[in-house]
């Protein structure tokens, strides 16, 4: 497993995993507005795409895990931990937040096992689905 930053020539390998873009031709849009931000990564297995994530900072100014997509045939094997791992080790010393809907428990199964706390919710992104949004306590970068 490698896990790199994604760049333009990545954008058809993450739109074909994207399960959301099959059936919604605007992710692949904002698939292409990630790589040109440089705040796409993706996880590698045997130089396939497997995974990948979004990490901004649009979150009243602090990180924030916007997207985590791992392809249907590779779930279940550790590599949205992975990404996430990623992106924890990336902000260490900082505020890093996600959120995931109150219908999605693998999700939140998932943030909880990677040390995320809830940190509040919020309704109408979706209907009758609230935003649950985690917290990760990060530890201060040692000096």
């Amino acid at each position: 497993m490698r896990i790199r930053p994604a760049v333009k020539d990545d954008h058809p390998a993450l739109c074909a995993i994207d399960t959301v873009a099959a059936g919604d031709p605007t992710r692949c849009a904002d698939i292409a507005g990630w790589l040109e931000n440089g705040c796409c990564h993706l996880v590698q297995i045997d130089g396939e795409v497997a995974a990948y994530g979004v990490l901004t900072r649009h979150f009243f100014g602090h990180a924030f895990i916007e997207m985590l997509m791992v392809g249907a045939s590779h779930r279940r094997r550790g590599l949205g931990a992975a990404l996430i791992g990623h992106f924890q080790a990336m902000c260490a010393g900082s505020k890093l937040f996600t959120s995931t809907n109150m219908s999605n428990r693998v999700m939140q199964d998932l943030l909880i096992r990677a040390g995320f706390r809830p940190s509040g919710y919020i309704d109408n992104p979706d209907e009758n689905d609230p935003e649950i949004v985690f917290y990760s306590p990060l530890k201060p970068i040692s000096s």
